[in-house]
């Protein structure tokens, strides 16, 4: 499988990943910044939330690591807690602003 393959996948798995009190996934509400895979299948996943003190930001970041973990060709996953850029609105889907009312 390629690395692009692999990438592919950890996108489908992130839209599995949802913060428990908003009713989109991770992957939508552009709170993924970076996916990258090395040669050898570790999954490096930069990420960020919707405010910092989030109280799920654990729920999330495990859930994340399990699922990306579970995919074929990942050895391992990474998940860096970043927060910059800053994470705002703009930053999500169009099927993410609709759910959630802003279009």
């Amino acid at each position: 499988m390629t690395k692009f393959e692999i990438e592919e996948k950890i996108v489908s798995m992130l839209k599995t990943v949802y913060d428990p009190e908003i009713p989109v996934n991770v992957y939508d509400l552009g709170l993924i910044y970076k996916i990258d895979v090395s040669d050898n299948g570790d999954a490096n996943i930069d990420m960020t939330l919707t405010a910092p003190n989030c109280p799920a930001a654990d729920f999330i970041m495990e859930d994340v690591r399990q699922k990306v973990e579970s995919i074929d060709g990942v050895t391992s996953a990474t998940i860096n807690l970043v927060f910059e850029p800053e994470w705002d609105k703009d930053m999500m889907s169009e099927e993410a602003k609709l759910e959630l009312g802003f279009l």
